[in-house]
């Protein structure tokens, strides 16, 4: 495995492996991998003949008091991990490399990043489109690979991508979780044992939602209302950033379930911000 931190160098691998008729893959992380990253490096590998991962922790998708200096970072230990499961390239771009010190160029999507973590996170997904935007004009692959724990990220770099004519397929991979449902996250690392505990309920609650749904419910003022009740009694120690059943696509709130509908929580737990989702019904063809 090659590991690379300038563009220019990159821009030339890309540039031969093209020439060469390979087909490319880019798997966009900000690091400390676990097996939800590895799912879709093995993805990436499985479908194509040169395989990409960034691990840049990007600063312009943190907002004032987020945790940028705190997020967890360990090269070794990644390019470890990524060796481990094929990966040709490892690129490890340095903040300079990545913003100029003059940059003014910043992508954004309407609408969309208005719901869900757009309320709470204003300026996150202009900072996800930028960078995601710039690694795709670097790494010029011929598709990219997002889990699909970020949905609304998911949703937001592909409608990015259709309205500016890139030309990279955005590919969702399903989320990963642990054994207990909590879905796997580089800042589970923050929870303390009890709050690992209590977190595993976050999936729990999505769970007694689709169950309600499945037994005929179709209010979703209801079906939240017993979710959240759920969370008060089972996740003490978190609070509720935002608990919400959307069109999946459009990411609009939904009165009632009569198509497609996904619920969608964020919540912080002790010193983790913790997101998830699950179909309550319908597909999730992306």
């Amino acid at each position: 495995m090659e590991q690379i931190s300038v563009i220019s160098q990159i821009q030339a691998r890309v540039q031969k492996a093209r020439q060469e008729g390979k087909v490319i893959s880019l798997v966009p992380t900000m690091g400390y991998f676990h097996e939800g990253h590895l799912s879709l490096m093995r993805y990436a590998r499985k479908h194509s003949d040169l395989v990409l991962v960034s691990l840049f922790v990007n600063p312009t998708q943190f907002g004032p008091g987020e945790d940028f200096e705190a997020y967890p970072r360990d090269l070794e230990r990644d390019k470890k991990l990524a060796q481990e499961q094929d990966v040709d390239i490892l690129f490890t771009p340095g903040k300079e490399e990545m913003y100029l010190l003059n940059h003014l160029t910043y992508v954004r999507v309407d609408k969309l990043d208005k719901f869900l973590c757009g309320r709470s996170r204003p300026t996150h997904f202009q900072g996800v489109c930028t960078v995601v935007l710039k690694l795709f004009n670097i790494c010029q692959p011929d598709f990219a690979v997002f889990g699909q724990k970020d949905w609304q990220q998911l949703i937001i770099i592909k409608k990015m991508v259709e309205d500016l004519n890139v030309g990279v397929k955005v590919v969702g991979h399903p989320i990963v979780r642990e054994p207990d449902g909590l879905a796997m996250s580089s800042r589970n690392v923050y929870l303390s044992k009890e709050e690992r505990k209590q977190a595993a309920n976050i999936y729990q609650g999505l769970l007694l939602a689709k169950k309600l749904v499945e037994q005929g419910e179709v209010e979703t003022s209801r079906i939240k209302e017993r979710v959240q009740n759920f969370y008060q009694e089972q996740i003490p120690l978190g609070k509720l950033d935002y608990l919400e059943i959307v069109h999946p696509f459009e990411l609009t709130s939904l009165e009632r379930i009569e198509d497609k509908a996904l619920m969608a929580v964020a919540m912080q737990v002790g010193k983790a911000r913790l997101i998830d989702n699950l179909l309550l019904r319908g597909s999730l063809d992306v």
